[in-house]
């Protein structure tokens, strides 16, 4: 096999490598808050949100296109596959240790980190406009979005079921927790599969295997299955911390924490088709809907803990990717894919 194709077979690995890893960070997301108030049973919660995260692939291709397009752009042929796999192994070994700390964290930030570190490594070009419009901004937003619009549901919700049998609220809320957790899978599946995609489409750009950034139809298919194969596994650790630590959520909370990140996944990746992290959207969500009970109901030093992360997610996976970009090129496979 040439050492070029060798590159391209490593780098699509590791994308699903890294969707599988993001499916099992991002179950946490879609279905901790209906687990935990027993909207749904554990393994019931988890095969609904594999199967939703699979058909969410399937809906659309624009932040893959963003990803793809509007990050980076490595240099030509070998070298920029390296780069990718240098940008990947950042990204997944930083997924990895937030997981196993238990706490949740954007795969998403995680990428686009970890393909700046590596591009900045590897002297390869950064769009910094598009990383500011096209990521930074959306990333900000979407947590300020999910809080202020959970808050907001949620006193709705408040107000109109005020006179209510709250035993029987809980039971109807049970019922459309179901729902939300749904919607909200699927989001997840058409927001976070996209990304992997988008890398592998930019892998095939860089060595000229196609000039454009549609989307292969069994980029789509592999990137759905690995991420659904992900998120099957469950992210138990992330869940607790999700549906327990940061406050105590009923029905009527998760509810309305699961339509809030449904509403903003679906305006971003449809009408925007800019990437956000599901994960910051649904623990401001959570955090906003538990503000209306009272400000002290929220565990504010565990909110605190998560921020240091995402605070940190960026820097961290950038300088792995770096570190990783770095080692390669003392490999002998890397030196005959980079060439003379």
């Amino acid at each position: 096999m040439p050492p070029e194709t060798a590159a391209l077979a490593t780098v699509v690995a590791l994308a699903l490598l890294f969707a599988y890893t993001n499916g099992f960070h991002d179950a946490a997301n879609s279905i901790a808050t209906a687990i935990t108030t027993r909207a749904l049973a554990p393994r019931v919660a988890v095969v609904m949100a594999a199967v939703m995260n699979l058909v969410g692939a399937f809906l659309g291709e624009g932040v893959a296109r963003t990803i793809g397009a509007n990050i980076i752009t490595p240099l030509p042929g070998g070298h920029g596959l390296v780069v990718l796999s240098a940008a990947l192994v950042g990204a997944i070994v930083w997924n990895m240790f937030t997981w196993y700390r238990g706490i949740p964290a954007s795969a998403s930030q995680a990428l686009v980190g970890g393909m700046v570190g590596a591009a900045l490594a590897s002297a390869s070009s950064v769009d910094w406009s598009g990383v500011v419009r096209d990521f930074v901004v959306p990333m900000a937003l979407s947590p300020l979005a999910g809080g202020l619009l959970g808050y907001l549901l949620m006193l709705a919700i408040l107000w109109t079921f005020r006179r209510a049998s709250p035993s029987r609220v809980g039971r109807k809320f049970r019922i459309a927790q179901s729902v939300s957790a749904a919607a909200m899978a699927l989001g997840n599946g058409l927001q976070d599969a996209q990304k992997t995609m988008g890398v592998v489409v930019l892998a095939l750009v860089t060595t000229g295997y196609q000039s454009g950034y549609e989307v292969p139809h069994w980029v789509v298919l592999a990137a759905a299955v690995a991420m659904s194969l992900g998120t099957a596994t469950g992210g138990w650790r992330i869940m607790r911390t999700l549906g327990r630590r940061v406050i105590h959520l009923d029905p009527a909370r998760g509810f309305a924490a699961e339509a809030t990140v449904s509403v903003v996944t679906y305006a971003t990746s449809f009408i925007w088709q800019v990437p956000i992290s599901s994960t910051h959207t649904i623990t401001a969500a959570i955090i906003g809907v538990g503000a209306t009970r009272r400000l002290s109901a929220v565990r504010w030093g565990v909110a605190g803990d998560i921020v240091s992360i995402w605070l940190l997610t960026v820097p961290g996976s950038a300088a792995v990717a770096a570190a990783v970009y770095l080692l390669y090129q003392a490999f002998p496979l890397t030196q005959a894919v980079l060439g003379p």
